[in-house]
């Protein structure tokens, strides 16, 4: 058998027909199907039921799938090994950010870091965190910006930055005349929250600790944004957080909506994650010394409680 022959099996295994897994190897249909046809009788096994559509993984086919994963990232340890040795960084770079770090933390680093790396061809995507772990575990990022800890036995986690959140109080609430927030304020009754599948939403419903699985008010506003966030609470529909990058971009005449927390302020922690196989740690290294630097300048907070990203079950 081949590293090849495994990366089809791979392939085929990732999309469930043959077609598509050879339009993303870069080779016709009939020559991955005879490469994996010749797996098979090197086997001798079915490893793909070509009867089901779409198609599916026999029992044993999944347990080889499962150590071809393995074998195929082994095998990439070697080029990584010898980049290392050679003192290069470069080549295809694939990284997820989640979409509350994406706008504000991209615009930062992204200049520096392609002028100080140029080699790097970077790939970058807006995912969300159960997007990001599915896809470092597949093979299919190298590594990733999210809010941690995310506690996964397969990603390793290195903290980038520890983010407060702010809250964003319109004329009209209750707290518009407080000074400085404490967590014992916040009521989920009147906070406008990012809709379901966001780490931060998350954070925001662990701080508010008066929430409950269900609520009985009349009416709860989720949205997919933070600016929206911040224009519906401009129209009085109720207050909001928001990670403080975020605040660095809120147009002066609002600035007097922002209100920090009372010390240690609530915040979240941001890191740079990767596969415990720890391929391409180079980049990620170089990635990690560019956003440290960086922000620095940017965050001067030291004072702060993380708030867990993870929904409560």
């Amino acid at each position: 058998m081949t590293i090849t022959q495994l990366k089809y099996a791979l392939a085929i295994a990732e999309h469930k027909n043959f077609t598509k897994a050879a339009e993303n190897c870069f080779v016709t249909q009939p020559t991955l199907s005879t490469q994996i046809q010749k797996l098979e009788d090197e086997l001798d096994v079915i490893i793909f039921d070509r009867g089901k559509k779409p198609i599916e993984l026999t029992e044993v086919g999944r347990k080889i799938v499962y150590q071809a994963r393995n074998i195929v990232n082994e095998a990439d340890r070697i080029q990584d090994i010898v980049d290392q040795q050679k003192g290069f960084i470069g080549g295809e770079f694939r990284l997820g950010i989640i979409p509350t770090i994406m706008p504000t933390l991209l615009p930062m680093f992204l200049k520096s870091f392609i002028k100080k790396y140029p080699k790097v061809k970077l790939k970058i995507e807006e995912l969300t965190t159960e997007e990001i772990l599915t896809r470092l575990s597949d093979g299919h990022l190298d590594a990733a910006i999210a809010a941690t800890p995310l506690e996964s036995d397969n990603v390793k986690e290195r903290v980038l930055y520890y983010e407060p959140f702010v809250a964003y109080i319109p004329q009209n609430h209750r707290l518009k005349d407080k000074k400085v927030i404490e967590v014992s304020d916040l009521s989920i009754d009147d906070m406008l929250l990012l809709e379901d599948g966001h780490c931060f939403r998350d954070g925001v419903i662990n701080l508010c600790k008066t929430f409950k699985d269900q609520i009985d008010d009349n009416f709860q506003l989720e949205s997919g944004s933070i600016e929206t966030l911040i224009k519906l609470s401009n129209e009085g529909m109720g207050m909001t957080l928001l990670p403080y990058l975020h605040t660095l971009d809120i147009k002066e005449r609002l600035d007097p909506n922002l209100r920090h927390f009372k010390e240690p302020s609530p915040a979240r922690e941001v890191s740079i994650i990767y596969h415990k196989s720890e391929l391409k740690m180079q980049i990620i290294d170089a990635m990690h010394q560019v956003i440290s630097g960086i922000i620095r300048g940017a965050i001067a907070f030291q004072n702060v409680e993380i708030i867990s990203p993870k929904a409560n079950k």
